[in-house]
């Protein structure tokens, strides 16, 4: 997806994407994890699915506002999003290993994104 509007954040756009595909991928992921029968055994999961679409959100207006501190954010983003990944990867159901792979392609984009 181009840039909202024309700006300076051309060059983080496919990390802002990654980041708001990883936030909705969490809260989705979220949600079913909340119906499952095995609920109490994902309290850990859930969590780190709240804080993982949070900072994935963070990282998206930090990056769409240019700010300074947006590669420290996307650094702390990809460590979340990666812990999460590896806590869905627990769970067999398809919702939780799609989420997983969401996290990994986040998490890859975020590492990229704190390194330029």
């Amino acid at each position: 997806m181009p840039a909202i509007v024309d700006t300076s954040v051309k060059h983080m756009q496919k990390c802002i994407d990654e980041c708001n595909k990883c936030m909705q991928a969490c809260e989705e992921c979220l949600t079913s994890c909340m119906n499952e029968p095995d609920v109490q055994a994902r309290v850990k999961c859930m969590q780190l699915l709240r804080d993982c679409a949070d900072i994935c959100s963070f990282a998206s207006q930090y990056m769409s506002r240019n700010s300074q501190y947006a590669k420290d954010i996307c650094s702390l983003c990809a460590n979340i999003c990666e812990q999460c990944a590896k806590e869905c990867r627990m769970f067999k159901d398809q919702h939780c290993q799609s989420c997983a792979d969401e996290c990994d392609r986040c998490a890859q984009e975020c590492r990229n994104m704190a390194g330029m």
